[in-house]
C-alpha cells in the first residue's frame, strides 16, 4: 500500500464531508447521540486499514467505503421517518455502487480495470456531483423543514397563548358571571323592598288624602244631620199636635189632614238629607279603601262638585280664615260615564287640593290688594270624550317643574307637606287605568289649568 496514493485521502476526505453532513443534516448528536459517539469517527477506520494494508495485500479502501456507507446506512435507517433521511440515501447510493464496483474491479482484474479507468474516472466525477447535488438539497430540506417546525412551534405557541387567554377570559366570565348573579340578587332583594316602600307610600297617600276628607266631610254630613235633626223635632211636635187634636170631643179633620200632610214631607226630607249623609259616607269609605277595579256608570258633573266641596271644607277645618270662589260650569249632557269612581274621585281630590292650596299660598305670599282666590271646574263632552278642567288663580309654575310634575316622588310642596306621589297616581289612574289623559298648562304666577279626558 502506497500512502502517497492521492486517492487515499481524497477517500478519507470525501468520508470526512460525508460523515459531517450526514451528522448536520440528520441532527444526529441530538436524535441518536449514544450513535453518534462512533458514528463520527468511523473515518478513523480508514487509517486502520491503510496500517493493514501496508502488512497485508488487501484493497482497503473497498472495506473503508463499506463501512462508510453502512454506518450511513445504518444512521438513515434508524431516522427514516425524516424526509432529508431519504434524500441522503438516494445522494449516497450511485457513489457508494461506483466506488465499491471501481476498488473490486481495481484489485481482482487490474488489466480490465485500464480500459476502463477513464470512464470509472468520468462516471465517479458525475458520481460525486450527484452527492454533493442530493447532499444540498437535502440541507435545503433540513431548512424547510426547520421553517416549519419553527411554524408550527409558533403555532403551538400562539395556541398555547390563545388557551391561556381562553382560560383567563372563561376564568374572568365566570367571575364576572357570579358578581353579576349577587348584583342580580341584590337587585331583585331591593326590588322586593322598593315594591314593599312603593305600597307603603301608596297607603300613605291614599291615607293623607283621607285626612283632606276627614274635615270637609265632617262639614258636609254636618248639614244632611241637622236636617234630619231639625225634621225630627218638628215631626215630634206635629205628632203632639195631633194627638190633641184626636182627644177633643170635636176634632177638626182638616186640621188633622194638614199635619199629617207635614209630617209626611218632613219624613221624606228626613228620608233625603239620610240618604245625603249615607252617600257621604259611602263615597268616604270607597275613597279609603281599594275599589274592585269594576266600572260603573257614573254622574262626572256630581262626582266632580262633591269632591270640590270636600276639599274646600277640608282646607277651611285647617284654615278658618281662608275663604275662595268655588266656580263650577258643569255640561248637563255630559251624562254618566263608565269610570271606577273612588280612584277618578281620589284624582279629583288631589287636583282640587293643589289647587286651593295654590291659591292660598298665592293669597298668603303675595298679599294682592282685591286678590280673590278662585277654582274652577268645567265638564264637556268634546270629540266623543269626557273633558274635566280644573283651573286656579294661585302661584302657577314655570316650565322647568311642568315638565317634572307627574314624575314620582316629586314635589313643590316644603318637607312635610306632600309625599310627591299625587299627581303620579293620578297620571297612571288616568292614562293607564282609564284609557284618558292627563295634561297641564301653566303661568308662573298666574295659575294653572288641568285638563282630563276620558273615554265617554
Amino acid at each position: 500500500m502506497n500512502w502517497s496514493d492521492g486517492d487515499s485521502y481524497v477517500s478519507i476526505g470525501i468520508a470526512v464531508f460525508l460523515v459531517n453532513q450526514v451528522r448536520k443534516i440528520l441532527d444526529t448528536p441530538t436524535r441518536l447521540p449514544k450513535w453518534d459517539i462512533y458514528f463520527k469517527q468511523v473515518w478513523l477506520s480508514a487509517f486502520v486499514l491503510m496500517a493493514l494494508g501496508e502488512i497485508f495485500p488487501d484493497p482497503w479502501r473497498v472495506w473503508f467505503w463499506l463501512i462508510v456507507f453502512g454506518a450511513v446506512a445504518y444512521t438513515t435507517r434508524q431516522l427514516r421517518e425524516l424526509r432529508t433521511a431519504r434524500t441522503i440515501l438516494i445522494a449516497i447510493a450511485p457513489y457508494a455502487v461506483l466506488i465499491f464496483v471501481r476498488d473490486v474491479i481495481k484489485f481482482l482484474l487490474p488489466s480490465a480495470y485500464e480500459v476502463i479507468q477513464v470512464y470509472v474516472e468520468s462516471a465517479t466525477i458525475f458520481a460525486l456531483i450527484w452527492l454533493v447535488t442530493f447532499i444540498l438539497i437535502a440541507r435545503n430540506q433540513k431548512k424547510a423543514l426547520e421553517r416549519d417546525q419553527l411554524e408550527r412551534e409558533k403555532e403551538a405557541e400562539q395556541r398555547r397563548i390563545i388557551e391561556e387567554k381562553k382560560d383567563e377570559l372563561e376564568y374572568q366570565v365566570s367571575l364576572r358571571t357570579a358578581e353579576i348573579t349577587q348584583q342580580k340578587e341584590e337587585l331583585e332583594r331591593a326590588l322586593v323592598d322598593l315594591r314593599a316602600t312603593q305600597t307603603q307610600l301608596i297607603h300613605s297617600e291614599k291615607m293623607a288624602s283621607l285626612g283632606e276628607l276627614t274635615a270637609g266631610i265632617a262639614h258636609e254630613i254636618q248639614n244632611p244631620l241637622n236636617f234630619v235633626n231639625n225634621f225630627s223635632e218638628v215631626s215630634i211636635e206635629l205628632i203632639d199636635e195631633l194627638a190633641e187634636e184626636q182627644a177633643k170631643p170635636e176634632r177638626d179633620t182638616e186640621l188633622e189632614a194638614d199635619i199629617l200632610s207635614d209630617l209626611k214631607q218632613n219624613l221624606q226630607k228626613i228620608t233625603h238629607h239620610g240618604g245625603r249623609a249615607s252617600s257621604i259616607v259611602k263615597g268616604m269609605l270607597q275613597h279609603s279603601r281599594a275599589g274592585n277595579g269594576q266600572r260603573e256608570p257614573t254622574d262626572l258633573n256630581a262626582l266632580a262638585d262633591e269632591y270640590l266641596r270636600l276639599a274646600y271644607h277640608g282646607l277651611r277645618a285647617k284654615d278658618k280664615t281662608f275663604n275662595a270662589t268655588l266656580s263650577t260650569d258643569f255640561d248637563k249632557s255630559l251624562g254618566t260615564v263608565s269610570i271606577v269612581a273612588q280612584d277618578v274621585g281620589r284624582v279629583l281630590l288631589n287636583l282640587f287640593t293643589n289647587a286651593f292650596y295654590a291659591v292660598q299660598q298665592r293669597q298668603k305670599i303675595q298679599k294682592e290688594p282685591g286678590y280673590q282666590p278662585t277654582v274652577t271646574v268645567r265638564t264637556s263632552c268634546e270629540n266623543h270624550q269626557a273633558v274635566i278642567r280644573v283651573s286656579d288663580n294661585g302661584t302657577g309654575m314655570p316650565e322647568s317643574v311642568q315638565q317634572k310634575i307627574f314624575q314620582p316622588f316629586f314635589t313643590t310642596k316644603p318637607t312635610g307637606e306632600g309625599t310627591g306621589l299625587g299627581l303620579s297616581l293620578s297620571y297612571d289612574i288616568i292614562t293607564k287605568g282609564h284609557n284618558g289623559t292627563i295634561a297641564v298648562e301653566s303661568q308662573e304666577g298666574q295659575g294653572t289649568t288641568f285638563t282630563i279626558t276620558l273615554p265617554a
